[in-house]
Order: structure tokens, then sequence, then C-alpha cells
């Protein structure tokens, strides 16, 4: 996994309308190229190496889910093939392969659907606090990476800088509108029970996952990414147990390396070592065989 990390797509004839923690957004007449490049963030800020087929792993996973669960809820995603992308993103094929997706533009809402089903991350450090997750009751006596008896939903705020801040569901309703809440509520959750119940016959459990929607001719519809290991947290099926941390298939292990350093969680980041870039690199790539049954690598170095 020696291959050199994309870190900005910088691509001559299109217009770039959007750099994120890890996609670059072109426009492409009335849709949208987004590029996943190998950037990588944890607590919202960006490292300055990159994790060696991330946006590829971030490309194949999401484009997976969009097609097994288009059923459920539309989505955004108009193809992944570069060859059948205009002779604008074509010509761009030797950096474009396997890391993009054409989209339909969407209006998108301006809050993250959160969905858990153990207790984990921030919302085991709320429930260990206040015994409740962004307003929502839980039952006393929970431990570490408990199963909920259904998921719940701890909704965020979309911050342009800075820290999403947690929201109730209250304050969804207030933002959006009761209707649309309710039914960007019922489409995070019911994508989420379908991804867990696919994923568990896979061996992995998703333990708690970000979904992103937007509107489109007054259409809700599924955008962005689909249950990444950048958006997820994803757990051996086999090796779960309540009560104690989880072996991470996803970027919980750079957090895990990020909290055993002294650091503030602010920038600059830490460098990272050679070993922690490819251990990361390993795990995204065998999440993405697990999930998919295909490898997100071209085929000389699949």
């Amino acid at each position: 996994m020696a291959t050199t990390p994309l870190l900005d797509a910088s691509l001559d004839g299109l217009t770039r309308i959007s750099r994120g923690k890890v996609r670059d957004i072109f426009e492409v007449g009335d849709d949208l190229l987004l590029v996943a490049t190998d950037r990588i963030s944890a607590f919202d800020v960006v490292m300055n190496e990159g994790i060696p087929h991330k946006g590829r792993v971030l490309t194949h996973v999401s484009e997976h889910w969009f097609r097994e669960l288009a059923d459920l809820l539309p989505h955004h995603m108009l193809t992944t093939d570069v060859d059948a992308m205009p002779d604008a993103v074509r010509r761009h094929a030797d950096v474009l392969a396997g890391r993009s997706m054409l989209c339909r533009r969407a209006e998108p809402l301006p809050v993250e659907f959160v969905v858990r089903g153990y207790l984990a991350g921030s919302g085991l450090k709320e429930y260990r606090k206040v015994g409740s997750i962004c307003g929502v009751e839980l039952p006393p006596g929970l431990e570490e990476s408990s199963r909920f008896e259904t998921p719940i939903l701890t909704p965020t705020t979309k911050a342009a800088v800075g820290h999403d801040e947690p929201m109730t569901f209250a304050q969804v309703e207030e933002t959006l509108g009761a209707d649309l809440a309710r039914a960007a509520r019922d489409a995070a959750i019911r994508i989420f029970q379908e991804a867990h119940s696919r994923a568990a016959e896979k061996g992995l459990l998703l333990a708690d996952t970000k979904f992103e929607f937007g509107l489109i001719e007054g259409e809700l519809v599924w955008i962005d990414e689909a249950l990444t290991p950048d958006s997820s947290r994803y757990w051996s099926k086999e090796t779960w147990k309540a009560g104690e941390p989880q072996q991470p298939w996803d970027k919980q292990v750079l957090r895990n390396h990020l909290l055993s350093l002294d650091w503030n969680k602010q920038p600059p980041p830490p460098p990272l070592t050679d070993e922690i870039v490819r251990e990361t690199s390993r795990r995204y790539v065998e999440t993405a065989k697990i999930l998919t049954g295909t490898s997100p690598l071209p085929e000389n170095e699949a």
C-alpha cells in the first residue's frame, strides 16, 4: 500500500465550488462531481498526512450502499464510472478513477442525522454525565458498547467552521419543519436498521453512522456518503461484548492513536507515523472488502 495519497484534486477545466475535510466538489453542468481525496480528519482537524486508498474506499463503499438500499430512499448518485462522465471529467481519469462520483445537485438539509445502535463515543460520554443523548432518555445502568433496544437519533448541526453541536429532535423540527424532520428521521432509522442487518451477515456490526439528506425538486434524497468507515463506526460481530471498548474497523483506529498523544485536538495536528498510516489504510481497505465483497483497489494492487 505504498501509493502516494491524493491530498488535493485540482482539475483543469472544472470549477471547484467546495473543499471539505475530505471531498473536493466540482460543477459539471447541472450536476456535481464529488472527488474523495485521501485526506483524513479527526476531531474536526485535518491531518497533514493522507491515508493511501482512502478516497477509493469511501467511493466504493458509498456506491455499494446507495445501490443496495435505493429502495429505502432515493439518493443523489448518478455514476462512479469515469468513462460514463462528460469529456471534461474523463480527461482526468488517471486522477479520478475509483474516487469520484457524479451526482444530482441537491439542496442539503442543515442537520446531520446521527443514528446510534450502541453506546459509544461522544454518546457514551454524554450518557455517563446526564443519562441521555441529545435529549433521548436512556435506561440506567447501560455499559460501554451496550446495544440499544431500538436505534436512536442524535442529530447535530452542520457547522461550516468548528465543531458540530448536538441538537434535540424538537430543535430539528424547528429548523426543518415537523413533516420534513420526521420524514428524514424515519428514513435514517430505516436505512440504519437494514444496513445493520446486512453488515452483520458479513461479520461487522454497524454501531452508529451519520446521514446527510437533501432536497431535489422537493423530494427527500440521501446525499454525500453512505455508511463509510469515515461516517460510521464498525465493530467485529464475533468479538463484540458489552462493557468494554471494541476493536475498530473504521476511523477509530486513528482516533485511538491520537487520544494516546499529548494533543489538545486543535490545529496543528500531530504528525502521523508511517505505522499508523499503514494500519489505518489497511483497516479501511479490509472493511470495504468485507462490506461489499470486492476490493476498492485497482486490479494491479488488489
